[in-house]
């Protein structure tokens, strides 16, 4: 086989990935048009994927595969601008486009028919009807599309047995949509080799495979939640091994007590000695040997727990490095299939490119790399496509006929820095500025007086384009949003940098991994919670003189800028809304904002504390309780205290809510009012997670509330304590929930507190059961994200406070 059918090949893999993830889409988009045809969301998507896959097609030289998908693509256009509705008959006939797409990756398959192609074009035009009988073979999958065939295709794809996982689309122009009940991802912890059903391919795997057993590196496949379970793990063994140096500092001071105990009884037998006979005398030195000789046997334990310590520790951070190692790659992974893309693209477009990579080396998250081919597939064709001008016009302009497009990777303060660099013409200003107004983002005016970055940030808008024309490169304004929708996924920021006539710039700041998060922690009500440093802009401490009232709402200035405040106690529902515990004459304030962009609005929350910077290994929150509102997920803190990183999208969101309805709380001036006496209740779950989402939703209500982490550990606490009310759940290790409730009806002394169960069991026979053994409330845990949970504590006991 030659290196041009290799190539080809190579390429056909890479376009037949891109249609797999693609075409899952496409699928999933028309099924939901099926019961809603206009909805806006669902045709962007399908728009959206199918312009990714004419490019994709017309890069790897699948001209009857343009023609499909540049027809699918304009007929969901024409649905966006409500000139055709998706119907039945045109969602059968879409549902055809994609096994023709499909069909068309196939390299053992013969390629897609003319005739074929042509019939789906007429038949998509006419609305899903054949306009004539040399059309009506479009209505039924070709002959190469056997379903038996298609079966086989995609149980083969599924299986995963012959695409490499390194493989990465060509130019994909979206971010593919995450589908429900995806199937689990696996990971490699190292590129596997690709196992087509060729010779060549099958002997040049065998041999990889011979030389990585040969170095004792050898390949295997992990599932991604596997991995993320063990780093979860390796978290978590870190964070309690160094909850043992407090149990070492207690072992010291019992030490010095002892010593301390020594020194009395030898002050003791010199100043009254003398008094004692002997027989007390040689009692006391039989006593001060016993104490000198448990103090020498405390010094050797504590010795030995030191020792165990540290290598406890040690042994921790490094399972835990290695770990987070494992979902590290280079990036080169991802940009090898780059360069003969931007070859073949550039010659496609009659231009001469040489492409550069630096930081190929550079260790990226595999959950971030895996997610940059769109965004760079977009960089690198805005290059080729706007930056680059063509031979002709750079040798006029004095400038090598070959011009140079860079991508580049590299850790810089703690941060990915992905950069993609070309020597083109730049950003025409004047064109930009004419296309800001002509589309009715800003009045002229504004648009004179705005910098060069503010005017360069309406490039990364939705829809915006500056070509007047629509191609089947560009023009549809869909890239560089993709690339900012992609920042803000990954909590990152992309910044624009042109300079009129020697090129343009662009920079993605990204987090080195999304499994750790850098992260301020600050107290609210006596809770911790973080803040993700990518989006607080400032920590400041705010005189209370200086908060200020600007039409009915408080404002603090900063920069000359007038900013608003709320209170963090308000937005994530903490007791007392409107006091701020703080010194007296200054308030705690984050500035946070979730945009990029040099206008983006930031808003001032007002917190308790300032706690510190932390690296927060991050913890998802259980996907049955749905979405939390201002919570992101969970992390532990060195000492294991639990904190919340917070939403912060959703918080500013939170603080528009609470603006309109005009409920906005303000900072509190005067002192705190004398807390009355809460009522306490005891939470009985084994659920680390959800025992600390219930204590938390019910402490910013006010209650008092104790845990359990099993049936027992709950019977223990609530016999040695005074409860108004018990939750438990049902499923616990040592003693269930109905043991539970079974033993506190049956205790003369503890039958009259009331009980409720929260339990992911939802059943009748399972409500009936935990009734019938005597709970006064059966709640299902899918209603956390309401306010089900306190609207039952509130109708069995009351108030939080009596």
């Amino acid at each position: 086989m030659s290196d041009d059918e290799l190539s080809r090949r190579s390429l056909l893999d890479l376009f037949r990935e891109e249609a797999q993830t693609q075409t899952r889409t496409l699928a999933a988009g028309l099924l939901a048009l099926e019961a809603t045809p206009t909805d806006d969301a669902t045709l962007e998507a399908c728009m959206r994927a199918t312009h990714s896959l004419k490019g994709a097609a017309r890069i790897v030289g699948l001209p009857e595969a343009v023609d499909v998908a540049s027809a699918m693509e304009d007929c969901f256009v024409a649905a966006q601008h409500g000139l055709l509705t998706v119907d039945a008959g045109r969602i059968d006939t879409l549902l055809v486009g994609i096994d023709l797409l499909m069909a068309a990756g196939d390299a053992s398959a013969p390629p897609l028919a003319r005739d074929v192609v042509d019939g789906f074009v007429e038949r998509l035009v006419n609305g899903g009807q054949a306009a004539t009988s040399a059309t009506s073979a479009a209505s039924e999958p070709p002959a190469q599309l056997d379903p038996e065939a298609l079966l086989a295709a995609s149980l083969a794809s599924v299986a995963n047995v012959q695409t490499p996982k390194e493989a990465a689309p060509a130019f994909p122009e979206v971010l593919p949509e995450p589908a429900e009940a995806a199937p689990e991802v696996e990971y490699e912890t190292e590129a596997a080799p690709a196992s087509t059903p060729t010779r060549e391919s099958a002997t040049q795997a065998t041999t990889a495979t011979a030389r990585r057993e040969r170095d004792g590196d050898r390949m295997l496949r992990v599932r991604a939640g596997t991995l993320d379970r063990l780093l979860g793990l390796a978290g978590e063994s870190l964070v309690e091994s160094r909850r043992m140096r407090p149990f070492a500092n207690g072992l010291l001071r019992v030490r010095r007590a002892q010593g301390e105990v020594l020194a009395a009884l030898g002050q003791f037998n010199e100043h009254h000695g003398d008094a004692l006979g002997p027989d007390a005398l040689a009692a006391l030195a039989a006593i001060r040997e016993q104490v000198s000789t448990l103090g020498g046997q405390l010094a050797e334990r504590f010795d030995d727990l030191d020792r165990i310590d540290r290598r406890g520790t040690q042994l921790a951070q490094r399972l835990y490095d290695s770990a987070l190692e494992c979902r590290m790659r280079p990036f080169s992974d991802m940009a090898h299939a780059y360069p003969r893309i931007v070859r073949d693209f550039a010659r496609s477009l009659g231009k001469r490119v040489r492409f550069v990579i630096e930081g190929e080396s550079t260790q990226v998250d595999r959950d971030i790399l895996d997610m940059l081919d769109a965004p760079l597939g977009h960089l690198l064709r805005n290059a080729l496509d706007h930056g680059i001008e063509d031979p002709d016009t750079r040798r006029l302009l004095g400038k090598p006929e070959e011009a140079t497009l860079t991508l580049e990777a590299r850790h810089s303060a703690g941060k990915l820095l992905i950069a993609v660099a070309d020597d083109g013409a730049g950003v025409d200003m004047a064109a930009l500025k004419r296309a800001i107004v002509a589309r009715n983002l800003a009045q002229a005016d504004a648009v004179a007086t705005m910098s060069e970055p503010e005017l360069l940030d309406f490039l990364l808008l939705p829809g915006f384009s500056m070509r007047e024309r629509v191609t089947d490169v560009s023009g549809r304004g869909v890239g560089l949003d993709a690339v900012q929708n992609f920042a803000k996924a990954v909590r990152g920021t992309v910044r624009i940098e042109s300079t009129a006539g020697r090129g343009t710039r662009f920079v993605l700041q990204l987090p080195l991994t999304l499994s750790v998060v850098r992260s301020l922690i600050v107290d609210v009500a006596g809770e911790a919670y973080a803040f993700p440093l990518a989006h607080v802009r400032r920590a400041l401490r705010v005189p209370r003189e200086a908060i200020e009232m600007l039409e009915g709402q408080q404002h603090i200035i900063h920069e000359g800028r007038p900013i608003g405040l709320v209170t963090a106690r308000q937005l994530l529902g903490a007791n007392g809304a409107n006091a701020v515990v703080s010194a007296a004459d200054a308030v705690s304030v984050l500035l946070i904002s979730d945009g990029t962009g040099h206008e983006a609005a930031l808003y001032g929350i007002a917190v308790d504390a300032f706690a510190g910077e932390r690296t927060l290994a991050v913890q998802p929150l259980d996907a049955r309780l749905g979405k939390v509102r201002n919570v992101a997920a969970a992390a532990l803190l060195e000492d294991g205290t639990v904190t919340l990183i917070v939403d912060v999208e959703d918080i500013v969101a939170s603080v528009a809510r609470l603006v309109r309805e005009g409920q906005l709380a303000g900072v509190t001036r005067g002192a705190n009012t004398a807390a009355r006496e809460r009522k306490r209740i005891l939470v009985v779950e084994d659920s680390l997670t959800v025992r600390e989402l219930e204590r938390k939703l019910l402490e910013k209500r006010g209650y008092a509330v104790t845990v359990a982490v099993d049936g027992m550990d709950g019977w223990n606490t609530l016999r040695n304590g005074q409860f108004d009310l018990v939750i438990t759940d049902v499923d616990m290790p040592r003693m269930d929930g109905i043991e539970l409730v079974t033993m506190i009806r049956n205790d003369p002394h503890q039958r009259n507190v009331p009980v409720m169960i929260v339990s992911y069991k939802d059943r009748e026979d399972d409500r009936r059961r935990g009734l019938d053994a005597g709970a006064d409330y059966y709640l299902t845990k899918g209603s956390f994200h309401d306010e089900a949970l306190l609207d039952a504590v509130h109708d069995l006991i009351g108030e939080a406070t009596r």
